[in-house]
């Protein structure tokens, strides 16, 4: 025991002063005190010094921050964005669609493979009991395995769901982010499911109110049968359609370069494939292409025109063809698509057109398109589901309707509970059961007797539009008064008839 007493010596007692929350918040003559007990030894008391000013130190460092490439959203972000993801379910919803969920991660080897280039991005786990896993990169690859798995030939589904990647965060691009997926799997006749995909996606858009949008489509055929017409072969299709993808982001001189010098193109063939995936669009691009020389020798060139005419004529009927631009150089950098391919940009100006070597200064905001192949890359048989969808980019839409929205009620409260006189405590959450258990959204003060100004105030600050106020006289007369926070008027109701008039009021 005097072992371990003598171990307090001044510079131990001062570390443990310092730390008010330690263990060894005891005198030293408390040691002697204590009967029959086992004093620890000298050894462990310097030991667990140790770690505690090594505790010290490591947050002397320590910068408290989210990890980079996510952030943390505050009541009026979150009341912005559960009114976007309202209005995105709801058109979902309209269009027939199903739920489903799937794991925040898979196994990698579901994964990879299925996202060209950008397969570098996926977030890899350690080995967790003999399986290699990944978290999700997108809800694409997860459905087509979850369709797979099932032995599922048909289905419309939608899922709002966290992705991962390990990009350069930037402007409404985040490492954790949500994705809204709306897809339509099964065999039907060509282009109505594309149509409809791009139905909800020209409903969203217009229902956010977010400015003028363009949708740019394309078919990946359409661009196979341009690139290997120009002379691009097949085992370069899809690393050249990687740089091409960058064309909406970078000009055109650039993506040249790249594809020279990287992709290892001729000059010759660059250019001339310049000279087709630079035109975007009405129905006369279609025509164009459908009377060209060299494009018109591809076949499946003009099976891909041949549907988009058809598309184009199916979005004429749904009212959607005055947003839609056809872009040669959409590529869409994913590997598995394989027809139509689709993406929506905000436009800085609604009355912008965009010409070839315009960039958008927005952004993406929602894409998509066809891939036929990808859920028999999973079936034992190679049994194929022909499936479409489309994308919704609800952060970069987020970031924009956080700087529309100026006022947005946090919470959805209709009334709430107060007294203009003390110690009404248990008559204040007798008539808060009553409305809670009547369904409608109430509050009180947690204070016995809160003064009825402050209460009135927090109505004003939190935008609640009414206040059931109750005293002794509503109490021996049957009634609560029920003031109207914005118009300050006040009038009296039998409390059998209260939730009725909340209702008839916040309706």
């Amino acid at each position: 025991m005097m072992a371990a007493i003598k171990c307090f010596s001044a510079s131990c007692r001062r570390i443990v002063a310092a730390r008010s929350t330690s263990v060894f918040e005891f005198s030293v003559c408390s040691l002697s005190s204590i009967p029959n007990s086992q004093i620890p030894t000298k050894a462990f008391l310097h030991q667990d010094l140790t770690v505690t000013t090594t505790f010290v130190a490591q947050k002397k460092n320590f910068v408290l921050k989210t990890p980079k490439g996510t952030h943390d959203i505050d009541p009026k972000k979150m009341a912005i964005r559960e009114k976007v993801f309202s209005v995105v379910l709801n058109c979902f919803k309209r269009h027939g669609a199903e739920s489903i969920d799937t794991p925040v991660f898979e196994l990698k080897e579901t994964l990879v493979g299925k996202y060209g280039e950008d397969s570098k991005l996926i977030y890899d786990l350690k080995d967790q009991g003999g399986e290699q896993l990944s978290l999700r990169y997108d809800l694409t690859v997860p459905f087509a395995r979850f369709l797979a798995m099932n032995k599922i030939s048909h289905i419309k589904r939608y899922q709002i769901s966290k992705v991962y990647r390990r990009d350069n965060p930037g402007r409404g691009r985040y490492r954790e982010f949500y994705q809204c997926d709306f897809d339509i799997a099964g065999h039907y006749d060509p282009l109505l499911p594309d149509a409809e995909c791009l139905k909800i996606m020209y409903e969203i858009l217009s229902e956010l109110e977010l400015g003028g949008f363009l949708i740019k489509v394309n078919d990946r055929r359409l661009l196979y049968g341009i690139l290997t017409s120009c002379g691009v072969t097949d085992a370069k299709f899809r690393t050249v359609c990687t740089s091409i993808d960058k064309l909406g982001k970078i000009p055109w001189d650039k993506v040249r370069s790249e594809m020279i010098e990287e992709k290892a193109l001729s000059p010759e063939t660059v250019d001339r494939v310049g000279d087709y995936i630079r035109l975007n669009g009405g129905l006369a691009i279609l025509e164009q292409l459908l009377n060209d020389p060299l494009i018109s020798q591809n076949t499946i060139a003009m099976e891909a025109l041949s549907d988009l005419k058809l598309l184009h004529r199916y979005l004429e009927i749904f009212g959607v063809a005055d947003r839609v631009s056809f872009d040669l150089g959409l590529a869409r950098g994913l590997d598995y698509y394989t027809g139509v391919i689709y993406e929506a940009i905000l436009l800085e100006d609604p009355k912008d057109t965009l010409t070839p070597d315009s960039i958008p200064g927005l952004g993406s905001i929602a894409a998509g398109g066809r891939y036929d192949d990808l859920v028999g890359m999973f079936d034992a048989k190679g049994r194929k589901v022909p499936c479409v969808g489309i994308s919704i980019g609800i952060e970069r839409i987020l970031s924009i309707a956080e700087k529309k929205v100026e006022n947005i009620r946090t919470t959805e409260t209709q009334v709430l509970v107060a007294s203009a006189q003390p110690h009404f405590l248990e008559e204040r959450m007798k008539l808060i059961t009553a409305l809670w258990s009547a369904g409608i959204k109430a509050e009180m003060i947690h204070r016995s007797s809160p003064k009825l100004l402050a209460q009135l105030q927090y109505c004003e600050k939190t935008g609640i539009p009414l206040v059931a106020i109750i005293g002794e006289q509503e109490l021996r007369e049957g009634v609560v008064k029920l003031r109207d926070v914005a118009m300050r008027e006040e009038v009296n109701i039998a409390r059998e008839h209260l939730v009725e008039e909340i209702q008839k009021r916040t309706r």
